[in-house]
């Protein structure tokens, strides 16, 4: 295969060709921070949150969005995943 290009003779955005492509064992890992007040950072540490469990309820919206890659990043393939983590840790 050649050089893999998002882009056709014409300039313009192509899905790329994948058929002929092997599979390969991946791994992908993505980090941030997210900063709040102390009053915030307690209520997510304690559990005390009046919308629930926000770590948990973050968890299951970053692995469903792991699961719909290829619905929200443009011309991406859909992917087999075989597994997603998602892992909080809680800095004061």
């Amino acid at each position: 295969m050649g050089e893999f290009t998002h882009f056709n003779k014409e300039g313009n955005a192509v899905m790329v060709d994948v058929h002929a492509k092997d599979d390969t064992y991946r791994v992908a890992v993505a980090a941030g921070k997210i900063y709040v007040n102390e009053e915030v950072y307690a209520a997510i540490k304690g559990h005390t949150a009046k919308k629930g469990d926000v770590l948990g309820v973050a968890r299951i919206a970053g692995i469903m969005a792991a699961k719909k890659n290829s619905e929200l990043i443009p011309l991406c393939h859909p992917l087999m995943l075989t597994k997603v983590t998602i892992d909080f840790v809680m800095e004061e």
